[in-house]
C-alpha cells in the first residue's frame, strides 16, 4: 500500500483488518465461551495481568469503556476467582486489581494463542514484517493516545528516522 492506494485498495485493507481480528479471536472466543466470558473479560484480564496493581480508573482509560461496562465485566471476573481486588496503599477506596494464580494460568494460555498466530503470520509475511507491522498498528491509534499506549504495551515501537 501506497499514498496512492485508492478507496477500494483502502476498503480491501479494512476488510482484511476485520477477517483478521475474527480468526485472531476466534480461539481465545471459543476458549472464553467455556468459562461464560466474552471479548470483554479477555482485555481485562490481560490488562490486569501485563499491569499488577492497575487501579479501577487506570483501566477505564485503557479500555476506554464505561464504569458500567467495566462494573459487570469485574464483578463476573472476581466472583469466578480470576481476579482479586485490594485496598490501595495510601487511600483505602482505592481498587488495585490482580489476576489470581487461575486468571494468570487463563490469560497465558490466551495470549499463547494469539502469540502464536502472530509468529506464524510474520514469519509467512518475511523478514521485516515485525517492524512493519508494529509501526502499522502504532499508526492505527489515535496520536494522543500513542504516548501512553506505547508506555503500557512495554515493547518500544520502533520508527525509522523520519517516520513521525
Amino acid at each position: 500500500m501506497h499514498a496512492n492506494a485508492t478507496p477500494s485498495d483502502l476498503v480491501g485493507c479494512v476488510e482484511l483488518f476485520y477477517f483478521a481480528y475474527r480468526d485472531f479471536t476466534c480461539d481465545p472466543d471459543a476458549i472464553l465461551e467455556q468459562y461464560g466470558f466474552g471479548r470483554a473479560h479477555h482485555r481485562v484480564l490481560h490488562f490486569v495481568h501485563r499491569n499488577p496493581g492497575l487501579n479501577v480508573a487506570e483501566l477505564l482509560d485503557i479500555l476506554k469503556i464505561t464504569k458500567q461496562s467495566l462494573a459487570r465485566v469485574l464483578k463476573h471476573l472476581v466472583d469466578d476467582g480470576f481476579i482479586i481486588q485490594k485496598h490501595g496503599d495510601e487511600d483505602r477506596r482505592e481498587r488495585r486489581l490482580y489476576v489470581s494464580a487461575k486468571g494468570a494460568r487463563l490469560t497465558d494460555k490466551l495470549t499463547q494463542i494469539q502469540v502464536r498466530r502472530l509468529e506464524q503470520a510474520l514469519l509467512r509475511a518475511g523478514p521485516g514484517a515485525d517492524a512493519l507491522t508494529r509501526r502499522f498498528l502504532f499508526e492505527m491509534i489515535a496520536e494522543k493516545d500513542r504516548p501512553h499506549v506505547e508506555a503500557l504495551i512495554k515493547a518500544p515501537v520502533h520508527r525509522e528516522k523520519g517516520g513521525e
